[in-house]
């Protein structure tokens, strides 16, 4: 292939660009990759590499900045968080992205009641929005929590849950607490919601109502989500694409500037500083194992030495 082919590859991210991606991350050389696709090294080098900094501005990588994006040790580094942001990139979104960043409350605030003013399931896309901001969670982490992950058997909310290690993007069982007021309320207007048009029902006096191993959110005729393989064979990938979709659409009806699952994460650990908690605390609710990882998605704010050390004695 020619350079005009090249630089066809540099505009536009298709299965190829991601798939090459997916090899180089996997340890193969460039060259063996470039052989394989029939491309120039350099023309392969470009295209991984546009498509890594491309995810780190829509999606969103944990533990890689843009910078990061042109070297391939770190590329290789973050490999796990790399497939999570290609089960979630939207192509349609380049070039027009707004870049992750952290909301305030007022634009938290601003972004839930246009939600709930222009969905068509308000109760349902309210509960969603909130969770990310809440939790942390991604959406396929969401698409996999049941009833029972947020109630206890006598119908109250499991403050202090866990995501088990079959939800979990990483597959490693971590910390997850329900403790934030207009996810509570959001949450369980839509789960009685739920039980009035009888969508997946379980024993009446047991979790509300509702199947306790159902899952917790389901689509506007009581069917669940779909979650689907995203991947080649042997890879043990999946994503849910309708409840990606509808993240998108919740997205795109608060109309606020950077708000994305990424900067829904951003915020909560920029909450979560403000309060106290330290880098290895923020990793273990989001999920991110390295704290060097966690310092580069968002530094930890320093005090000036001056504040830390007045009258100290």
């Amino acid at each position: 292939m020619g350079t005009n082919s090249d630089d066809a590859g540099q505009r536009h991210v298709d299965s190829r660009t991601s798939q090459m991606l997916r090899e180089v991350i996997d340890g193969e050389p460039y060259s063996a990759v470039a052989q394989r696709w029939g491309l120039s090294r350099s023309a392969v080098d470009r295209r991984v590499k546009t498509l890594a900094v491309q995810l780190t501005q829509v999606v969103g990588v944990d533990g890689l900045q843009e910078s990061g994006a042109a070297f391939v040790k770190r590329l290789r580094l973050h490999r796990d968080a790399i497939l999570q942001a290609l089960e979630h990139f939207d192509p349609g979104q380049v070039g027009s992205h707004r870049d992750a960043r952290v909301l305030s409350p007022d634009e938290v605030d601003l972004g839930a009641r246009r939600v709930r003013s222009r969905s068509t399931r308000p109760l349902h896309d309210l509960a969603l929005y909130h969770l990310p901001f809440a939790t942390g969670l991604r959406p396929l982490e969401v698409a996999r929590l049941t009833v029972g992950d947020y109630l206890l058997e006598d119908g109250s909310v499991r403050r202090e849950s866990r995501v088990r290690a079959d939800v979990a993007i990483n597959g490693r069982d971590r910390p997850l607490f329900f403790i934030h007021r207009r996810l509570d309320e959001a949450l369980g207007a839509y789960l009685d919601e739920r039980l009035r048009a009888g969508h997946g029902l379980g024993a009446a006096e047991h979790w509300r109502g509702l199947a306790p191993h159902g899952p917790l959110f389901l689509g506007a005729q009581g069917e669940v989500y779909p979650i689907t393989p995203n991947g080649g064979e042997g890879q043990n990938r999946t994503v849910c694409r309708p409840l990606l979709e509808i993240y998108r659409k919740i997205f795109r009806q608060a109309d606020i500037p950077g708000l994305c699952t990424q900067s829904a994460r951003l915020t909560l650990m920029s909450r979560m500083y403000e309060r106290g908690a330290d880098e290895d605390q923020v990793g273990l609710v989001l999920g991110i194992a390295d704290r060097s990882a966690v310092r580069e998605q968002l530094p930890r704010p320093r005090p000036e030495l001056a504040k830390v050390l007045e009258e100290l004695a």
